[in-house]
Order: structure tokens, then C-alpha cells, then sequence
């Protein structure tokens, strides 16, 4: 029976969040304060108080977001997974928990991306929007259709019937009405920085790629399934490049979960803010078991 850590993604953060960690675990308490120090700031007390609009900023939710699924991931002594995937900024997390990057090198890779992706929303202003009832075909044409007025592609295909469409306000609006117009059950336009997963994080995709050169990336202990391909990578070599494309190509969620059940992989564990993905697997394959590991209390039976 294979197993696997996910790692979930921007959304999943909380006021609070990682506070009993810090407070419980020898561990977690030097791995929190060697992020503070490697980027500078305070991010832990962010985490700990907010205020939750602070804690929102894309440059804080990111490292945030990562730190906690890390901390948690290091701490898990008993369960020894074989493969790993993460949702957008969780596929970072992914790689640390696989060896690909070490930890001090990724808490400031994922700031980086942050603070991009936060800054090309300002600079390419645009949003997003969930989809629910269609399928991925369906929400592809329609983007396709509004795209006469602005920039819209399919961002996230989370699960069956969810999915999540990006890019510019005029575009994204008219991807919602002719999503609406086709019969989709739900069409709600997202509270977010930025037009994430699409053309418009080009600038973002700039800066990412200065980080990512002077990053070491070593040999990955277990495969990470990518966002890109849904498939599993193996090849030290192939990271960049793919967490390269990852900012502006959607995620492909549903069909990473689908080839990682059709590897074998029979148990995931959710490590990280939240339940998200727990809830995503549920709807994918609700016969595959699914645990959601967030607080001390929740980890304490793994260490």
C-alpha cells in the first residue's frame, strides 16, 4: 500500500496557524525561527496574530502556507510516504519533504514568488473564478469564447465539476456569463491578488526564474507529481523548469490525484493549514483514504 503527502496551496492560511507547533515541538520552534531569520522579518508572529488582512498579502500567505506544511511534514516521524504533490505553492513544499530543495533555500524561494506574484497583480491587474458543474472541455471553450474580450484560461482543474478560471477582470467576467449561459450549477468570482496560473503572472515568471538560477536542486528521495504534467518527476533536472512554467499553466489536480491512485497510491495525508485537498480527493475517488493533518494534536499520534 503506497503513500503520499499533499501539500495544499494559497487560501489555506489562518490566523494562528503553526502557534501550537511552535509552542509544542523543539523542532518546529528552530525551523520557524530559522525562517524568521532567513527572510528578515517577522513572519511567525504574522502567522501566530495577523491581522488577517496582513496574513492575506500574497508575499506572507505564501511563505506562511509553506513554513506550516514543512514544520508539520518534518515533524511526522512514522509515516514513510512514496511520492508527494502539492497545490501550486505546495508543490515547494513537496520538494522539500522529497530533498529536492533544502529548507532554508525554499522559504526564500517561496517569499520571491510571493511577493511577484503580488506585484504582477498590481501591475496586470486581474482575477479569478470557480466554475462548479461543467466539465473541463466545456469551461476550456468558454474561455476560449470570452476571450474576444480579454485574457481567460481554464487556472485549476481541482476536481470533477470544479474548476477554476484566470485572467483579466473583462475576461474572467465574460468567461462567468457564458460559463452561466451553458449551465454551470455555481459561478463565483474569487477574492485574490492577482490572475494566478495565467498570462498574466508573465513578469512574476521573470523574477521566479533569477530565483530559481541560483538555487540548488538535489536528487528527489520520493517522486513529486507536478502541477504542469500531473505526472511524476524523478529528474533533479526538471524542476526548474516546471516550477517555471507552473506560474502561468493551470493545475492540473484532478488528473495528478487520478495517476497517483492509478500508481498504487492508496493512503494521502493532507499536511498543511486546512482541509482543501482532503476534500478534493473525496470528491475524486472517495474510496482512497484521506487524512488531514493541521494542528499538534492532529500529528502527535505520527511522531
Amino acid at each position: 500500500m503506497k503513500k503520499a503527502f499533499l501539500f495544499p496551496g494559497q487560501g489555506s492560511q489562518y490566523v494562528g496557524m503553526a502557534k501550537d507547533l511552535f509552542e509544542n515541538s523543539v523542532e518546529a520552534k528552530e525551523m520557524i525561527k530559522t525562517a524568521d531569520d532567513a527572510l528578515g522579518i517577522n513572519l511567525s508572529y504574522i502567522m501566530f496574530n495577523g491581522p488577517e488582512d496582513q496574513l492575506k498579502q500574497t508575499e506572507f500567505t505564501q511563505p506562511a502556507i509553506f513554513l506550516h506544511s514543512v514544520v508539520l511534514a518534518s515533524i511526522i516521524r512514522t509515516i514513510n510516504v512514496d511520492a508527494a504533490a502539492g497545490h501550486s505553492l505546495g508543490e515547494y513544499s513537496a520538494l522539500v519533504a522529497s530533498n529536492a530543495i533544502q529548507f532554508y533555500d525554499a522559504v526564500k524561494l517561496v517569499r520571491a514568488r510571493g511577493k511577484a506574484m503580488q506585484q504582477a497583480g498590481i501591475d496586470n491587474p486581474g482575477t479569478m473564478a470557480a466554475i462548479i458543474g461543467l466539465t473541463p472541455d466545456k469551461v476550456s471553450q468558454c474561455c476560449i469564447e470570452a476571450s474576444s474580450v480579454g485574457i481567460v484560461q481554464c487556472a485549476n482543474f481541482n476536481s470533477p465539476g470544479q474548476i477554476v478560471i484566470s485572467g483579466s477582470v473583462d475576461g474572467v467576467k465574460k468567461g462567468m456569463e457564458i460559463c452561466k449561459a451553458n449551465g454551470a450549477k455555481l459561478v463565483k468570482e474569487l477574492v485574490v491578488s492577482g490572475a494566478f496560473h495565467s498570462p498574466l503572472m508573465e513578469s512574476a515568471k521573470e523574477i521566479l526564474s533569477e530565483e530559481l538560477n541560483q538555487t540548488n536542486i538535489y536528487d528527489l528521495r520520493f517522486p513529486v507529481y507536478a502541477n504542469v504534467t500531473a505526472s511524476p518527476v524523478t529528474d533533479k533536472n526538471k524542476i526548474k523548469k516546471l516550477l517555471f512554467d507552473q506560474l502561468s499553466s493551470p493545475v492540473r489536480w484532478e488528473e495528478t490525484i487520478i495517476n497517483m491512485i492509478n500508481d498504487g497510491v492508496e493512503e494521502f495525508y493532507e499536511v498543511g493549514p486546512g482541509k482543501v485537498l482532503q476534500g478534493l480527493v473525496k470528491r475524486i475517488n472517495p474510496d482512497v483514504k484521506c487524512v488531514s493533518i493541521d494542528k499538534y494534536s492532529e500529528v502527535e499520534k505520527y511522531l
